[in-house]
């Protein structure tokens, strides 16, 4: 814990807590290899999602692909702390433009350093479940094909992760997260990344019993539609 909780970390949530963006900082509900997030409390007593990415982990340098190609950030400077801190930047970006589109993310509240702020999916610091845990129906597939389709045409980004893990299956429907990865389609690998998150995802529900669509007709629906 010490690792994500560095002193550069630590005022930093304590500027959060000073420009009232949280009250306090519960403890940890998930941790990846890149980040951990924290359960936190804003003034008026709502959940707050608080991704707080690494920055002693090396993994960053396999994200420059994500960035580099992507036009929204042309200049990226060297060094893992610089790397994470634009990777927070990019998220919160993303999750802005999802949001502002219409689809189903948590909503960005701030960022800053190598912390986002974000609404808690989840009630009393217990996120809701991924589909990789929850009870899969046929409909399920029809919503992430939709998610897929909003993302490439209502807010230009392909996801690039999109998979059972980044999903939350909610009581309103199939709520996307974990958008770091994603990237403009002007990116010279978008619809690689599009292929890809589309045959994950069908991989996924086809091994679940599922109705899926053939992965290549797809592709071709999503970049063909006008």
């Amino acid at each position: 814990m010490n690792e994500v909780l560095d002193k550069p970390t630590v005022m930093t949530l304590y500027k959060m807590i000073t420009d009232h963006v949280i009250a306090y900082v519960n403890g940890s509900v998930s941790a990846g290899k890149e980040s951990v997030v924290f359960w936190g409390v804003a003034d008026d007593d709502t959940n707050v999602a608080l991704k707080i990415y690494l920055v002693s982990t090396s993994n960053f340098k396999k994200r420059e692909p994500y960035l580099t190609g992507d036009p929204r950030f042309r200049h990226v400077k060297k060094g893992t702390k610089n790397l994470v801190y634009l990777w927070a930047k990019k998220e919160y970006r993303n999750l802005t433009q999802c949001y502002e589109a219409g689809i189903p993310v948590p909503r960005p509240l701030y960022v800053t350093n190598n912390v986002l702020a974000m609404d808690f999916v989840g009630v009393n610091g217990a996120p809701c479940r991924a589909l990789l845990t929850s009870n899969i129906e046929q409909n399920d597939y029809g919503q992430a094909i939709s998610l897929i389709k909003d993302l490439y045409h209502k807010a230009k980004l392909v996801h690039g992760d999109f998979s059972e893990y980044n999903i939350f299956k909610t009581d309103d429907g199939l709520v996307v997260f974990d958008l770091g990865s994603a990237v403009d389609l002007r990116h010279p690998n978008s619809k690689e990344f599009l292929k890809r998150d589309i045959n994950n995802i069908t991989r996924f529900f086809k091994k679940k019993g599922m109705n899926v669509e053939n992965s290549d007709d797809v592709f071709e629906d999503i970049v063909n539609e006008l």
